[in-house]
C-alpha cells in the first residue's frame, strides 16, 4: 500500500437474536465485509411462522446484506423483496419486514427498509460532551398504526393497528421503500419489533449509552433487556449493531 493512503478501516459488528414465546425464531441478521471496507447489514423479521419462511428468512439477510455493500441499501432491499414475489408452487406465500443499512469509514450511514424494522443512530463524541439522551431514530414504521397517528388520530385509538404492515418485501417498490442517512461516525443498530417495541425508550438507551463501546455486548444486552407483554407473550427479538471505525493514515 502507498505511504499516505486511507487504510481499509473495518467496523465492528456484533449480533443477536432470541427466539420468542412462538417457540420458533422468524427473525434473522447479517453483516457482509466487502473488500472495499463498507459494511452491508440487514435485520429481516418474518411475518408469521411456516417452515417456508424460517428456511427463506436467513436467506433475505444475506441477500440484502451483501448487496447492500456492493450496490447500496435500496439494491439490497429490492433484491430480496424479488425472492418472496413467486407465492411457490405450495403457495407459501412468506414475506417479512426489513432494514437495511450501509456502513464505511468517512461516510454517512445509509438506509432503506419496509416495515417496521428500526435503525437507530448514536453519536458517541455529542453524548460524551453533553450527557444527553442522544439515540436517534432515523425510520419510521409502515404500519396502518403510523400513518394514522401522522394523520393526527389518538394513540390510543391508532396503537390498535401497530401489527397491520403498509409495506413489506413482498410489495417493495422504490417508490413505496424509505431510505435516509445517518451522519458519518455514528453507531448504528438496527432492530426488529421484538427489540424496540418491547423495550421502553429510555431502557433502550441506558443499554446504548452502557455498552457503545462493545458491538456484540450492546447487541446481546438489547436482546436479553426484551419484556414479555402483559399476556406474557415475548416476539422474536433481533438487533445488529455497527460502530464504524475511523479511517487512518497507513505509514
Amino acid at each position: 500500500m502507498a505511504i499516505g493512503m486511507p487504510a481499509c478501516a473495518v467496523p465492528a459488528v456484533g449480533v443477536a437474536s432470541r427466539t420468542g414465546t412462538d417457540g420458533t425464531n422468524a427473525d434473522a441478521a447479517h453483516a457482509f465485509h466487502a473488500s472495499t471496507g463498507a459494511v452491508g447489514a440487514a435485520v429481516i423479521d418474518g411475518i408469521g411462522h411456516s417452515d417456508q419462511l424460517h428456511a427463506l428468512v436467513p436467506v433475505l439477510a444475506v441477500t440484502a446484506a451483501r448487496t447492500a455493500a456492493i450496490r447500496w441499501p435500496l439494491a439490497g432491499l429490492l433484491t430480496a423483496g424479488l425472492l418472496t414475489c413467486d407465492p411457490g408452487y405450495d403457495d407459501a406465500r412468506p414475506s417479512a419486514v426489513a432494514v437495511v443499512a450501509r456502513v464505511q469509514a468517512g461516510e454517512p450511514t445509509t438506509l432503506a427498509w419496509a416495515g417496521d424494522a428500526r435503525a437507530y443512530g448514536w453519536d458517541p463524541q455529542l453524548q460524551l460532551q453533553l450527557q444527553l439522551q442522544l439515540l436517534t431514530r432515523y425510520t419510521t414504521d409502515h404500519t396502518v398504526a403510523a400513518y394514522l397517528a401522522a394523520y393526527g388520530i389518538e394513540e390510543d385509538i391508532a396503537g390498535e393497528f401497530s401489527s397491520q404492515i403498509r409495506v413489506h418485501l413482498t410489495d417493495v417498490t422504490p417508490a413505496t421503500a424509505h431510505q435516509a442517512l445517518i451522519p458519518c461516525g455514528h453507531l448504528v443498530v438496527l432492530t426488529s419489533d421484538g427489540v424496540h417495541d418491547q423495550i421502553e425508550p429510555e431502557d433502550l438507551d441506558a443499554i446504548i449509552r452502557t455498552h457503545q463501546h462493545d458491538a456484540q455486548r450492546l447487541a446481546d444486552n438489547l436482546v436479553a433487556a426484551a419484556e414479555p407483554n402483559e399476556s406474557g407473550y415475548r416476539d422474536d427479538a433481533t438487533a445488529l449493531v455497527i460502530i464504524p471505525a475511523q479511517t487512518t493514515p497507513s505509514g
